[in-house]
């Protein structure tokens, strides 16, 4: 029920108790009127409150200073070497030594790492090397951190040589290689590259490829002929 219809009872009931000359009439009409007044006022305490949140819902939200920590940075410059023992990875950073400890992390498993440098003059570096080209000893791996990082990447399997860091790059390069098919015939291998060769070099590498092949037909119909 609204409130103004809760007054307009109230009023009323008033009226009504005034009016009333039996104990009987005014004690019921009594307990009414403190009925509808306790109804009133909480009425008034519900408007009241639904007011304070509206209000609270149009204040601009607070805003929270971001924890400064710098602009991310992606490491994409390193050098790496190998002994019988370890892949050795090989990072520059500019005053890396001069930070805290705990702002250069390092995160191994056995075929990947990580590396994290915070709060570098102003901005942190991040370093992610996956699908290492052969598993490491998480436990035997550390970083060290001198006038540059290095990372110690124990290999699990010890005098054994990496021709690459990661698989992605092994793949990558064999790709580069001209593929031969050992189990056809060697003459269609070299007439695949040829081919290859041919399709993607220019119109001077297209005529000396042509003038071989003429020249080769050649020999070919002449030997035949000799014999």
């Amino acid at each position: 029920m609204a409130s103004e219809e809760l007054q307009k009872d109230l009023e009323e009931v008033k009226v009504l108790l005034e009016k009333a000359t039996t104990k009987r009439v005014r004690d019921a009409l009594t307990a009414e009127k403190s009925k509808i007044e306790t109804e009133i006022k909480n009425k008034m305490q519900q408007k009241s409150q639904k007011k304070a949140e509206l209000l609270d819902n149009e204040k601009p939200a607070a805003v929270v200073a971001p924890i400064t920590t710098g602009y991310m940075v992606k490491i994409s410059n390193y050098g790496w070497d190998q002994s019988d023992k370890f892949v050795k990875i090989y990072i520059t950073l500019t005053g890396v030594h001069q930070v805290p400890t705990e702002n250069v992390q390092v995160h191994f498993t056995e075929r990947s790492f990580d590396l994290l440098v915070k709060n570098l003059n102003g901005k942190s570096y991040s370093m992610i090397v996956n699908n290492l080209l052969k598993p490491i000893s998480v436990e035997g791996s550390s970083k060290e951190v001198k006038t540059d990082t290095v990372l110690m990447c124990r290999k699990k399997v010890e005098n054994t040589r990496w021709d690459y860091l990661t698989q992605a790059e092994k793949e990558c390069k064999e790709k580069e290689k001209p593929s031969y098919d050992t189990e056809t015939d060697p003459s269609e291998g070299l007439m695949n590259v040829l081919k290859k060769i041919y399709e993607d070099g220019d119109d001077n590498m297209k005529q000396t490829i042509n003038k071989a092949w003429v020249e080769s037909r050649e020999k070919q119909a002449k030997g035949d002929m000799e014999f």
